[in-house]
């Protein structure tokens, strides 16, 4: 579980590829300072399980499922990535509830300057225009965000200048990709409403009320 705070960009120093499986190997400085393998650290939003680590870098490997499902295919040597170590139980939560699992691909269709913000309009697929509300929450590249603007098919992000400065987002252009994750509160209400609705169902009105869902 994360938050979708990032704590530093780190760099793509190696990345082996076969096919659409891959190993990256990544240089971070804050990230290594208690690192452990088999940690999970999110890299764009992604969660992945550290298999080596030194002082200065640390690897990762990428299934065919991810490479498939995420923009993670288009790093090569030398790309900056948002990092975010998994949340510590006695650390402040300071964005939302975030895994990693990323659920689309966006497409950056314009990006404004706004005073001192930065506003993005991103193109989501339509099937998961349920999971986006006014207000709400979403995660673009790792980075926990607030949804200003929404329509069938996208949706606006304002940006201020730490979150800017802080993450890969000031080096995007329209028509980049990012990876998308929606409020993984909202899509277990989705579930469970659905779940509801099927005649087999034994999800009851009682039943989410007593769960918080209803």
């Amino acid at each position: 579980m994360f938050t979708g705070i990032i704590e530093e960009l780190g760099t793509i120093k190696r990345v082996s590829r076969s096919q659409e499986a891959m190993t990256l190997t990544i240089e971070a400085e804050t990230i290594l300072q208690d690192v452990a393998l088999g940690d999970s650290i999110a890299i764009n939003g992604i969660c992945l399980t550290v298999t080596s680590f030194s002082k200065t870098q640390f690897t990762v490997d990428v299934m065919p499922e991810t490479f498939a499902a995420t923009t993670i295919g288009q790093l090569k040597a030398g790309n900056r990535v948002n990092l975010e170590r998994a949340m510590a139980a006695n650390g402040r939560f300071g964005g939302h509830f975030v895994t990693g699992h990323c659920d689309a691909v966006g497409t950056i269709t314009s990006i404004l300057a706004n005073q001192n913000a930065i506003q993005m309009t991103i193109q989501f697929p339509e099937n998961f225009r349920p999971y986006v509300i006014q207000k709400g929450s979403i995660t673009v590249d790792g980075v926990s965000l607030t949804i200003f603007g929404l329509s069938q098919r996208e949706l606006m992000i304002s940006i201020i200048p730490h979150t800017v400065d802080k993450t890969i987002l000031h080096s995007k252009k329209v028509g980049d990709s990012v990876n998308l994750e929606f409020d993984v509160l909202g899509k277990y209400i989705l579930g469970a409403a659905e779940a509801k609705k099927s005649p087999q169902s034994k999800v009851t009105h009682d039943f989410l009320q007593k769960n918080g869902y209803a």
